[in-house]
């Protein structure tokens, strides 16, 4: 028992720790890839997205697109898209043929695409460093990542910056349920022309679609 009540205490105390962290080395890294992501006039990308519950059962597998082009950008999920024009948000599920409209201001607690690649984790995380990999065969660097906001649903990120590009090239978000979000991007290509009419929702597109305005 005394061996349990010892090895709860250290594992509070590792606890605590990280959340008084904000690892210079991790900070620097992050920073290079936010400073060289801001050089960027449009970003489009590929993406997996992979959802698993805490046993590890993976339950969803998708294959996405991206399109940024400063704080606007175009989601692929499937047949579901995400378009925000940096003032408005749609985001439209086939499946109910409906199209919810949000404020985009209304969303600033949110992660869009653009904050992954920059400097969200200024205010909102402690950070510190994790053992450096592989992700395929690129090499990384790995952080650890954990909310200040203890209110979050999400406990951790872990994050994997590519050492030859230096951009994030995987994002695992982790549940306090156990649940694990994984984004594993390919094909990124900055400064590619990209239509602003990309970035909007056009409705006459989606014949029989029903509009849900929450603004």
């Amino acid at each position: 028992m005394k061996k349990l009540y010892i090895t709860g205490a250290v594992l509070l105390m590792s606890v605590f720790s990280f959340a008084q962290q904000k690892d210079p080395k991790a900070k620097a890294i992050l920073d290079e890839v936010s400073a060289k992501f801001k050089t960027y006039k449009t970003v489009t990308a590929n993406f997996g997205y992979q959802i698993a519950n805490a046993a590890g059962k993976v339950l969803t597998t998708k294959n996405g697109t991206v399109q940024m082009k400063g704080n606007k950008y175009a989601i692929n999920l499937g047949s579901n898209k995400i378009i925000s024009d940096g003032v408005t948000i749609w985001n439209y599920d086939p499946a109910s043929k409906e199209v919810t409209v949000s404020s985009a201001s209304a969303s600033e607690g949110t992660i869009t695409p653009q904050k992954l690649f920059t400097d969200f984790y200024n205010k909102d995380f402690m950070y510190v460093m994790d053992k450096d990999g592989k992700v395929g065969a690129r090499d990384v660097n790995k952080i650890i990542m954990q909310p200040i906001d203890k209110s979050k649903p999400f406990a951790r990120v872990y994050v994997a910056v590519d050492k030859a590009t230096k951009n994030i090239i995987s994002t695992t978000v982790v549940e306090k349920t156990g649940n694990r979000y994984v984004y594993n991007v390919s094909n990124f290509k900055p400064n590619t022309a990209i239509s602003d009419a990309n970035f909007t929702f056009d409705k006459a597109k989606y014949p029989g679609v029903e509009v849900v305005d929450l603004r």
